[in-house]
Parts: C-alpha cells; sequence; structure tokens
C-alpha cells in the first residue's frame, strides 16, 4: 500500500514552495516512523484507532500496542508538520491530506 500527500490552503506559497514542504512532509514522516513502507499502514491503523477512541483517547483504554501506534503517528505528524512548515506552523491554514492508494 502507497500514500500521497497533497498540501490545501497554503495561499501565499509558489507550485515550488507547495511541492517543496510536501517533499518535506514525507521525508521526516518517513524517517520518524522507521521506513516509508510503514506510512500507510501506520496511518490506517491510526485512523481505526481514532474512529474507535478518538482523537485524544485515554491510555487506560488502549492496549499497549495500540497506545504505540497513536503516540508514533502523532509524533511523526508533528515532526513532519514542524519540517514542513516551520514551527509556527499553527499560524497558518494549510492542511497536509494524506491518501492512501
Amino acid at each position: 500500500m502507497s500514500y500521497r500527500i497533497k498540501l490545501y490552503a497554503f495561499e501565499d506559497a509558489s507550485e515550488v514552495e507547495r511541492r517543496s514542504a510536501e517533499r518535506r512532509f514525507c521525508q521526516v514522516l518517513e524517517a520518524e516512523l522507521g521506513d516509508p513502507a510503514l506510512v500507510a499502514p501506520v496511518y490506517l491503523a491510526y485512523q481505526k484507532l481514532v474512529a474507535t477512541y478518538g482523537e485524544q483517547p485515554s491510555p487506560e483504554a488502549l492496549s499497549t500496542e495500540e497506545l504505540d501506534i497513536i503516540t508514533a503517528w502523532q509524533a511523526a505528524e508533528s515532526a513532519a508538520l514542524t519540517a514542513a512548515l516551520g514551527p509556527h506552523r499553527y499560524m497558518g491554514d494549510a492542511e497536509f491530506v494524506i491518501r492512501l492508494d
């Protein structure tokens, strides 16, 4: 399973800047998770857990493996956002959308 990243709502960025941010996001996400092949399955597992338990589930409600998945994804995504958009990423309306193939 593969994935694609698309940056939306980043109006002030040129096409080159947008693609560069998408590339940085992917590189850091893959590095944080340990391998490019892990992005899609970890994201899919994360999405299933969020659908079941919500965005910020109580650690007591999760198994060790589930907590590991949520923690790993959230840390990787946060690092990828910082790499792609800088430390002030919350000030804009930029959003990365991940699509699984």
